[in-house]
């Protein structure tokens, strides 16, 4: 592909060069660069692009985009210059994939919590109804079937552009995707052309980078405001900041609600361990999905169906059909123990789990809770995630969770801020998450109830710099097995 065309519709403040230069390649790190590649300097959170121009040159580079024009510029190399780098690499990758985005449905879901369950229960429906679909999530990034490796809810736009570029080749017609508060303000997300954009709820997550909860509520902002009048916005009206999301979208705007008139309108009729019997306006709905909050993810998936046109019954047969996802509210009963891994991670997620599983709880039963706080993150949330467990739990046991650089025992003791006294004494500190599982598993009696929160899915424990093997669901069901 040559310069001119990946420079189409896209504004520069100077030109330095000659726009039919042949490029092979993409690339924002210079490390990467081959002979004829495009090199895009971003000014990064702790790396500026713009120190490796003449790196990029010398490993094969004819092509700059920047900010800044280098001191010294070379007349064998093309220089153009923008007025922000971050925006023009999604667009100039977005017409290096010759925008795959607008040949497919793209269904994109934001929000604190529920991202996850809901763009995957919506790939499970889908994939039930005979379309071939594709997911870009936390979890997994699958394509038609076939699955990606991914670490990033949201990957950057050069991979973004690839995958749906594979769904196109793949004659994948549904796309839905995890939108994270990140992707939106780095501008990974902002050339893709969505149908349908949902709003899931905002709770205290992720100040470590947006450093004020106002901030990451305006960044989850610019997703709907970014919108074309031909989309949808689906909004979650129980959350308090959802007018705040829409107040500036040109899209069409859809409701959902437990508690107000909205088009799609919930009702829980019976929350068990078994699942869900919701009524959705005036349809009822029997699902194998447990968890009063996953009511509002539930009737997300059902709103997009209608939305794009599907027939309601047939979507509320399948509904009915779809498994539990692994790491979500994931049920493991053995022995008269009912034990839940989840990935609630948040005051909010975790207040919700909560107060979910006492509707399970008979009357001898008491909730053991596992719980921790990742190392490197938003430290502000620590003592709100310490308070609400101990609060909602009989037995609480603190441990680690991805403690990363820190110091594991440092993090519990934040954790514990604002505990009364009372409360405190049923907390207990075990660093070792493995021993913390065991030995929570060995308080358990019949008819208690066991929670493992935090890490859901993740198959691995970070520790240093280091990626261990790890996994909450498979300790768990060892510990039951052998009966601790």
């Amino acid at each position: 592909m040559e310069l001119k065309e990946l420079l189409r519709n896209i504004e520069f403040v100077k030109f330095f060069g000659v726009k039919d230069r042949v490029i092979n390649d993409i690339k924002n790190n210079s490390r990467e660069i081959k002979l004829n590649d495009l090199f895009i300097a971003i000014d990064g959170n702790t790396i500026d692009g713009h120190m490796f121009i003449n790196d990029a040159i010398e490993n094969g580079s004819k092509s700059i985009i920047c900010e800044t024009i280098p001191d010294q510029i070379r007349d064998d190399i093309t220089y153009v210059v923008v007025n922000n780098t971050r925006q023009v690499y999604s667009k100039i990758c977005s017409n290096y994939f010759k925008n795959p985005s607008k040949k497919i449905y793209l269904i994109g879901i934001t929000g604190t919590n529920g991202k996850t369950t809901t763009a995957t229960l919506l790939y499970k429906l889908f994939n039930l109804y005979g379309y071939k679909v594709g997911l870009l999530s936390t979890n997994k990034i699958l394509i038609d079937g076939k699955e990606f490796k991914t670490n990033l809810t949201t990957p950057d736009s050069y991979k973004l552009n690839f995958y749906l570029s594979e769904m196109v080749n793949s004659k994948v017609e549904y796309c839905f995707m995890e939108v994270s508060s990140h992707s939106i303000d780095q501008d990974r997300i902002s050339n893709l052309d969505y149908n349908i954009g949902v709003y899931t709820n905002i709770s205290h997550d992720h100040l470590n980078y947006h450093k004020t909860f106002k901030n990451y509520i305006y960044t989850k902002k610019k997703f709907f405001d970014s919108l074309s009048k031909d989309s949808y916005s689906l909004i979650n009206i129980d959350d308090k900041n959802s007018s705040v999301m829409v107040q500036n979208t040109k899209s069409k705007i859809k409701t959902y609600s437990l508690q107000k008139l909205s088009d799609y309108n919930i009702k829980i009729i019976e929350n068990n361990i078994e699942g869900l019997i919701i009524q959705l306006n005036d349809k009822l709905i029997h699902t194998q999905i447990t968890g009063k909050f996953n009511a509002y993810n539930l009737v997300v998936v059902y709103a997009v169906c209608d939305i794009l046109g599907l027939d309601q019954n047939k979507s509320i047969e399948l509904l009915s059909k779809i498994k539990p996802i692994e790491g979500r509210f994931q049920v493991i009963a053995k022995n008269g123990i009912t034990a839940i891994v989840d990935f609630a991670h948040t005051p909010d997620a975790i207040e919700k789990v909560l107060v979910s599983v006492k509707d399970y709880l008979k009357s001898d039963g008491i909730i053991i809770t596992v719980v921790g706080c990742g190392g490197g993150r938003d430290k502000e949330k620590r003592n709100k995630m310490g308070y609400v467990s101990s609060e909602l739990s009989d037995l609480t046991i603190f441990t680690s969770d991805n403690p990363r650089n820190e110091d594991p025992n440092q993090i519990i003791e934040d954790m514990k801020m604002g505990i009364d006294n009372k409360k405190i004494k049923k907390v207990k500190t075990i660093i070792d998450r493995k021993d913390a599982i065991k030995y929570a598993v060995s308080k358990s009696k019949f008819n208690d109830i066991l929670l493992i929160l935090g890490k859901g899915h993740e198959k691995y424990q970070i520790v240093g710099d280091k990626k261990i093997e790890f996994s909450d669901s498979e300790v768990l069901n060892n510990y039951l097995k052998i009966g601790i």
